[in-house]
């Protein structure tokens, strides 16, 4: 990964966007990152793996006992009119 500066950023763009096919370009202003620049394919690579990470926190949570949106509001319902 590498490390380049705002000013250096604007300046070589086109050298940055080159170097973000290959790794992330970390963008750094006043010494600190700020941004990062990656290319569209690992991008689109992260969104897959995100939402592949949601879907096995969603497949463990009903196996683990989910009860549903449904049952939910049932069950909210119920102790709010409980508590009437």
């Amino acid at each position: 990964m590498r490390t380049q500066t705002a000013t250096y950023a604007k300046t070589h763009f086109g050298k940055i966007l080159e170097t973000s096919l290959v790794e992330p370009v970390f963008i750094e202003k006043s010494g600190r990152n700020v941004a990062v620049l990656i290319s569209f394919e690992e991008y689109q690579r992260m969104l897959t793996l995100e939402d592949k990470f949601w879907i096995a926190k969603a497949q463990a949570a009903e196996k683990e006992g989910f009860i549903g949106g449904k049952a939910a509001e049932k069950l909210l319902k119920d102790i709010l009119d409980a508590e009437d």
